[in-house]
């Protein structure tokens, strides 16, 4: 907002116009702006507040200033299914002509057929069979790659959108927000790390040094001549659920301070962050908004998706251990930011 007024006024009266530069220059700057007022928000700036006073007992010196956040439904949506896994069924039919077999082998059949439900039938194993078909036997490089191109042109089947676009403005908000008061963001998500690195500097502001996630086993090896990191189907690292914590210790080498989920597998990443020494935040985003992105889990809608679920004794173990639960309906004045624009 800018002031707009006679110069005559700014000339003669400079200290009055003063006390007007102060409060409009305040809402130019005011956090989160997506987030309605309430406790919620308020919990937010009170942490901040709190972790960068000097004076006070909650004070977090810059270099341990450490916020995770999960991925998937935590900082875009996860719904009808998760990113990658549309990334893997449009990677079976791209390249089905060369596998004639896929037509009579599941769990390619039913992803050929769009027979989602035949998909489900096979399980974790099917899943495990599409990823290793679909992201390995190629060098990181070529992964890397049709990743981008995929990007480039795939779109949500709701929200007729780039998955790069269905990033949540209110999370963008908070990772700005805290980046701006000396904390370090990480993206901390069981999903592949090679997959997401690909897009998170452009879409949060995250480099790729500051991802942990699952990943496969890679082997170097010469070709033509050339030094190439070759991705195996053999699974290197899990970073789901218990894995959080130890991917953490692992790759950022400091417990957190501020943690972001949304799902069961984020609780042991919450549950870590909580036992720090430190002034901590530990936040859950719940999905109860099906007008305007997905309701699931707890708030009902779609209590059987497998993807994002959280359950009821998710949300107990967030009353009882005083984390704070986002309510997507409630706390967010808008989703994705174009509305915000």
């Amino acid at each position: 907002m800018s002031i707009v007024g006679p110069i005559r006024a700014a000339l003669i009266a400079p200290v009055f116009m003063a006390g007007l530069l102060v409060p409009a220059m305040a809402q130019d700057t005011e956090p989160l702006p997506s987030w309605n007022a309430g406790d919620t928000k308020q919990a937010i700036l009170d942490f901040v507040a709190s972790a960068t006073d000097e004076t006070g007992p909650n004070y977090v010196a810059p270099a341990d200033r450490i916020a995770v956040f999960d991925n998937d439904g935590t900082l875009w949506t996860e719904h009808p299914m998760y990113t990658q896994l549309a990334f893997a069924l449009d990677r079976v039919k791209a390249l089905a002509p060369q596998h004639p077999e896929w037509k009579t082998t599941e769990p390619f059949k039913s992803v050929l057929a769009g027979d989602m439900k035949g998909l489900e039938k096979s399980g974790k194993k099917g899943v495990v069979e599409l990823i290793a078909a679909t992201h390995t036997g190629m060098s990181t490089a070529d992964f890397e790659q049709i990743v981008a191109d995929w990007f480039k042109t795939a779109k949500h089947p709701r929200f007729d959108r780039p998955y790069t676009e269905l990033a949540y403005q209110p999370m963008l908000e908070v990772l700005d927000y805290l980046r701006d008061n000396d904390f370090k963001t990480y993206i901390v998500s069981g999903g592949g790390i090679e997959f997401m690195r690909v897009i998170t500097e452009d879409v949060y502001g995250i480099p790729p040094e500051q991802v942990v996630g699952s990943s496969v086993k890679t082997k170097f090896e010469i070709i033509d001549g050339e030094p190439q990191l070759t991705r195996l189907a053999e699974l290197a690292f899990d970073d789901d659920k218990d894995g959080k914590p130890v991917g953490i210790n692992a790759f950022i080498g400091k417990r957190p301070v501020a943690a972001f989920g949304n799902s069961d597998g984020d609780r042991q990443m919450l549950e870590w962050t909580a036992a720090g020494p430190a002034a901590t935040l530990m936040m859950l985003v719940h999905h109860d908004d099906g007008t305007r992105e997905y309701a699931y889990g707890p708030a009902g809608g779609l209590p059987d998706s497998p993807f994002g679920h959280m359950s009821q004794s998710t949300l107990d173990e967030a009353d009882a251990s005083d984390w704070t639960v986002i309510s997507m309906k409630n706390d967010w004045s808008t989703i994705f930011p174009s509305a915000a624009k």
